[in-house]
C-alpha cells in the first residue's frame, strides 16, 4: 500500500542541539502508527514538523506521493494533516459549532455566517462518527475533555483530513472516554485515515496500534509490526539499557497508624470518608476523574476547609487552616498539575528545589544563602538524578520526569513523615516512571507513610499496598493483597456493586 505521509531523513537543531537526525517515518492510509520514546527522545519535533509548526533543517516530506513544504499548521490543515493535542486547544466561551468552523465560517449571499448551514454540517460530521451531536451548542469550556476532543476529532473530518496526529490523547481522559476515544480511532481507520498515536502508556499502543517507532536521542531506535515486538524490548530501546520493572518494597513498620480520616465531609465533593494510613505504608486512590479523591487529598493538606469529620495525625486531632501548616507538621503534597501548582517555570532548578527551605538557607529577613541553596539543591539533583545542564537551568528546559523530580525533591526538603502523590508521573516517559516507581518505594521503605493518587490502574496495581476505590464523593472499595485486581478497582471505580470478600470492604450502592 502507498504511504499517505512519508519523512526521509529528518534532521533539525535548535542551536548546538540536535533534535532530530536523519529520521524516517511513514503512515499509510487506514493504519495506527504509534511513536514512543523518553521525553526529549524527538517525537514533539516530529510532530511539529508534521503539523507545520516547524521546518526541518534537512531531509524531505512526502504527502500522498508528493514532495511538500508543510510551513505552517494552517496548510498542513488545508492538506489535511490535523493535530489532537493531550490538552485540548479551544475557545472555551464559543459553541462547538462555532469551534469547528472558526476562521473559514460558512457565509450568506448576504455576508453573514449561515447558522443553520454550519449546524447541519456539524450534525453531519459527529453522526459520521456515530456520535450523538446534542451537545454542539454548549459552550466549549463546559463540555469534559472527552467532549472536547470529540469535537475537535469532527473539526479535523471538515478539513477532510487524511492524516490526525494524536498526541498523548488518554492523559486526562476517564477510562469511559478512552474506550470511547479507541472506539472512535478504529472508525477514522475504516475511513483510510492514517493516524499518528503518541502515548507513554505502554498498554494502549498494544491495543490498538499497528506498528510502533520508538525513538530515543533524536533518531529512531526501530521500527517493527506491534505483533513483532513487546513491552520488554520497547522499553529497553527507549532507555537504551534494560529496565527493572519489579518494585521491592518491604511495606507498613507498624499496626498504629501515622494519620486517620474519621468520617470526613465536603458537601458537594465527598462524603464520610474514612480510612487509616500507617508508615511505610503506599496506600493507593483510585477512582475515575471528579470521584473525589484530589479533594480529599487537599483537605488533609489545609487546601480545603471540611463540612465536618476529623483528621488524626500522630496521635492528635489537626485541622490544618493551610497549606502552610501542614508542611510545617511534616505533610507534603505533590500536585497533579506540577506546571500550574507545583513549579515555577521560568526559575532555576536551584530555586524550585529550595523554595520549601527559604528559613533554613536564609540570612536575615531577606537574603538567601546562595551557597547553602546550591548545596542542597545540587545534593537533591545527585540523589533523584535530575539530568539538568546546571542549577541555574530553568525548570522549564527540563523533560517532564526531570521536572517531575524537582517537584519531589522540594518536598523531600522538609523531611516529611506524610507524603501525598497527585499522578506523580502523567504524561513522564516509561524510563522516568520506573525511576520515580523506585523512588517512592524507597521512600516507604525509610518510614514515610505515601498517599498515591492515580488513573493508572498498572501503576496503582504495581505500586501498592492497599487500595481506596472512590466513586462520587463516596468510597467504593477498600483492596488488600490478592483483592487488588482490574477487575475489582474497576467494578467500584464505576459504582458498581462490590462482592463481599476476605480481601474487599462491601459496600452498596444509596437507593
Amino acid at each position: 500500500m502507498d504511504n499517505i505521509l512519508e519523512c526521509r531523513g529528518i534532521h533539525k537543531s535548535f542551536g548546538g542541539v540536535h533534535a532530530l537526525k536523519n529520521v524516517t517515518f511513514t503512515l499509510q492510509p487506514g493504519e495506527v502508527h504509534a511513536l514512543v520514546g523518553e521525553n526529549g527522545a524527538g517525537k514533539s519535533t516530529l510532530i511539529k514538523i508534521i503539523s507545520g509548526a516547524l521546518t526541518q533543517d534537512k531531509g524531505e516530506i512526502f504527502y500522498a506521493g508528493q514532495p511538500i513544504t508543510i510551513g505552517s499548521p494552517k496548510k498542513a490543515q488545508d492538506i489535511g494533516i490535523s493535530t489532537v493535542y493531550q490538552e485540548p486547544l479551544i475557545y472555551r466561551e464559543l459553541s462547538v459549532v462555532e469551534n469547528i468552523f472558526l476562521g473559514r465560517e460558512i457565509k450568506t449571499r448576504r455576508g453573514s455566517i449561515d447558522w443553520v448551514t454550519e449546524e447541519q454540517k456539524a450534525r453531519s460530521l459527529f453522526e459520521t462518527l456515530e456520535i450523538s451531536p446534542s451537545f454542539i451548542w454548549e459552550p466549549m469550556g463546559e463540555l469534559s475533555v472527552g467532549l472536547q476532543q470529540l469535537a475537535l476529532i469532527a473539526k479535523a473530518l471538515s478539513y477532510e483530513a487524511k492524516v490526525i496526529i494524536f498526541d498523548e490523547p488518554t492523559a486526562i481522559l476517564t477510562e469511559h472516554e478512552t474506550e470511547r476515544l479507541f472506539e472512535i480511532i478504529q472508525k477514522l481507520k475504516k475511513r483510510k485515515v492514517g493516524i499518528i498515536y503518541i502515548s507513554h502508556r505502554l498498554e494502549e499502543i498494544f491495543r490498538i496500534a499497528d506498528r510502533v517507532t520508538i525513538m530515543r536521542d533524536g533518531e529512531v531506535a526501530g521500527e517493527f509490526a506491534v505483533g513483532d515486538i513487546n513491552r520488554s524490548r520497547i522499553v529497553e530501546l527507549m532507555a537504551g539499557r534494560l529496565l527493572v520493572e519489579e518494585i521491592q518494597h518491604a511495606g507498613k513498620k507498624t499496626d498504629h497508624p501515622l494519620l486517620s480520616v474519621k468520617h470526613l465531609t465536603k458537601k458537594g465533593r465527598f462524603y464520610d470518608i474514612s480510612f487509616d494510613v500507617f508508615p511505610g505504608e503506599i496506600l493507593g486512590f483510585s477512582g475515575l476523574v471528579g470521584s473525589g479523591r484530589t479533594d480529599v487529598a487537599q483537605t488533609i493538606f489545609g487546601l480545603i476547609r471540611p463540612d465536618n469529620g476529623e483528621i488524626v495525625y500522630q496521635d492528635r486531632s489537626v485541622g490544618f487552616l493551610s497549606s502552610e501548616e501542614a508542611m510545617n507538621q511534616g505533610i507534603a503534597y505533590l500536585p497533579e498539575d506540577r506546571k500550574a501548582q507545583g513549579l515555577f517555570p521560568i526559575l532555576t532548578t536551584s530555586y524550585n528545589i529550595s523554595i520549601t527551605l527559604l528559613r533554613e538557607i536564609s540570612r536575615g529577613f531577606s537574603v538567601v544563602d546562595t551557597a547553602k541553596e546550591k548545596e542542597i539543591s545540587g545534593r537533591f539533583v545527585k540523589e533523584l538524578t535530575i539530568k539538568t545542564p546546571s542549577l541555574d537551568s530553568k525548570v522549564y528546559s527540563l523533560s517532564g520526569g526531570n521536572q517531575q523530580k524537582v517537584v519531589l525533591a522540594k518536598w523531600l526538603g522538609v523531611n516529611p513523615k506524610v507524603l501525598i502523590l497527585d499522578e506523580p508521573t502523567r504524561g513522564i516517559d516509561v524510563a522516568s516512571k520506573s525511576e520515580i516507581h523506585h523512588m517512592i518505594a524507597r521512600l516507604a521503605d525509610q518510614g514515610i507513610a505515601i498517599i498515591i493518587i492515580s488513573s493508572e490502574l498498572p501503576e496503582i496495581l504495581k505500586l501498592t499496598d492497599r487500595v481506596i476505590v472512590m466513586h462520587e464523593g463516596r468510597i467504593t472499595g477498600i483492596f488488600t493483597d490478592s483483592g487488588i485486581t482490574s477487575e475489582n478497582l474497576i467494578r467500584a471505580a464505576t459504582g458498581e456493586r462490590m462482592l463481599k470478600t476476605e480481601t474487599a470492604v462491601p459496600w452498596e450502592r444509596e437507593k
